[in-house]
């Protein structure tokens, strides 16, 4: 069961509602949550904090990573400018420790069912809470926030599985199911709640402002430093920082997130500064991490292209290394059945026993996982001693070249290369079938879904060229050797 989405737009001066009808699709990357919000500039300038005089807020370009509004230069602004400030009291955090009235308990209460994998949906607690409050101190800036979401759990059922993935459509189904269940108990806990203790201004709460809420913290919240701990150090917080998460995403960034404090205050200024010179007309871009398609999806709503720290999840199990080693044309591998001395070292790769994790990657920063890569190494090995020779890490290296020989590095990487065309295999469609379906026009949801499955082949195929190329490599080295 996949959640819908239900939002719409909300009264600047009734009790706001948290549940609304569906939005169309086109909607995703526009509407915000009234027609005419307050000018969020203006009001970060009126609360104490600082805004670049260069700064303003506009449409952007399709192209553009999160599209909709973002921040643009209006006229150059120079490296090291401070961009935009903000005071202590500014960003939207939700601190167990706050001063307790009854409505926080409630709150409270609610965030310790969440599970610590969805962070998120604890300070969209209090995000509902301060969009249901009339005269929210936020509400300037939460009127700012986009009415819909492109992230995959308002996608429409058929489009969750043009996805074509299974590792992503297990969470997005985990998530659905969290604010399905979650929704339940959040009516059981405010269905008995006297008036002034519940935390929704008396409005029940379901799935959908639940997602919504959960889904604007994903793609707008950042972790920086919260509360000092006794010894002086600082807690890790998520906070929205208005303005501040209009900055979109690079991985070549033009600006950057600091802390500091204020002069002979110990409050923490958050600040955002010009990385490099930024041009007249370019949008204001910040490094959200060097993260995966998944990630990027599944918590902000967009895919990038090209991505170089994107991957492919693959499962290590040795039925298909037996299967990609037949059809690499691999003999006698040892995969079922390792011996005590190879199966020692998959125990160290933590690829056996107990608590073995199987879950391993292709593509990304490594190319190929070390621990898939040692374990193809020594399983394809006979020679003990050889093995013993090299430590794990070089083991775990591609870019240690044939430490077990050639002939044994050649069959580690043909055996990769056929799980590779095994995974791409998997896909219901081919690259070039996706964009042709591209160019013909699809709704949103749909062009994400298949730009996110382009990129996943992409990574299979493009790690299939750089293996073929080591081997070939390899093989004219052994070649020359033979001779």
């Amino acid at each position: 069961m996949y959640c819908k989405t239900m939002l719409m737009a909300t009264s600047l001066t009734h009790a706001r509602p948290l549940t609304t009808a569906a939005a169309a699709s086109a909607s995703f990357y526009c509407s915000r949550l009234v027609p005419q919000p307050p000018d969020l500039i203006k009001w970060v300038r009126r609360e104490g904090g600082f805004v670049h005089q260069s700064i303003k807020i506009a449409q952007l370009e399709e192209g553009s990573n999160g599209l909709g509004l973002g921040l643009v230069a209006a006229e150059n602004i120079p490296k090291e400018s401070d961009l935009i400030s903000l005071p202590r009291h500014i960003p939207l955090k939700f601190e167990a420790a706050d001063a307790e009235d009854g409505a926080h308990s409630t709150l409270v209460n609610l965030a310790r069912n969440v599970p610590e994998e969805l962070w998120a949906m604890k300070l969209g607690l209090k995000l509902l809470q301060e969009r249901a409050k009339t005269g929210s101190f936020w509400w300037p800036y939460i009127s700012n926030l986009p009415e819909t979401y492109s992230v995959p759990i308002f996608f429409p059922g058929e489009d969750i599985k043009n996805l074509q993935y299974a590792p992503l459509l297990y969470q997005v189904n985990k998530r659905c199911r969290f604010l399905l269940d979650f929704e339940k108990l959040v009516k059981y806990e405010l269905q008995s709640l006297k008036a002034n203790d519940h935390p929704f201004g008396g409005q029940g709460a379901d799935a959908s402002s639940l997602g919504w809420a959960m889904s604007a913290v994903s793609s707008r919240a950042f972790r920086l430093y919260g509360n000092k701990r006794p010894d002086g150090t600082h807690i890790d917080a998520p906070m929205m920082l208005p303005l501040i998460d209009m900055c979109n995403h690079s991985f070549k960034p033009n600006a950057e997130i600091v802390q500091e404090q204020e002069a002979n205050n110990e409050k923490m200024l958050v600040k955002v500064i010009a990385r490099t010179q930024i041009m007249q007309d370019d949008p204001l871009v910040l490094n959200y991490g060097f993260l995966n398609n998944d990630f990027f999806l599944l918590d902000y709503g967009f895919v990038m292209d090209p991505n170089p720290y994107d991957c492919v999840e693959l499962k290590y199990d040795p039925a298909l290394l037996d299967a990609a080693s037949m059809a690499a044309g691999i003999s006698s591998p040892n995969f079922s059945s390792p011996s005590s001395w190879q199966q020692e070292i998959l125990f160290q790769l933590n690829l056996c026993g107990e608590h073995s994790d199987h879950k391993v990657s292709l593509g990304g920063s490594e190319l190929v996982e070390g621990r898939l890569l040692a374990a193809l190494r020594v399983l394809l090995s006979t020679d003990k001693e050889a093995v013993e020779r090299n430590d794990l890490n070089t083991l775990k290296s591609l870019s240690a070249e044939a430490p077990l020989g050639i002939s044994n590095e050649i069959a580690a990487l043909r055996t990769i290369i056929a799980l590779c065309v095994i995974a791409l295999g998997h896909f219901p469609t081919k690259i070039m079938e996706d964009e042709s379906l591209l160019k013909q026009g699809v709704a949103t949801t749909t062009n994400l879904a298949i730009q996110f499955r382009i990129q996943k082949k992409s990574v299979i195929v493009d790690a299939m060229r750089d293996l073929t190329r080591r081997v070939k490599a390899l093989m004219s080295k052994e070649l020359v050797t033979a001779q």
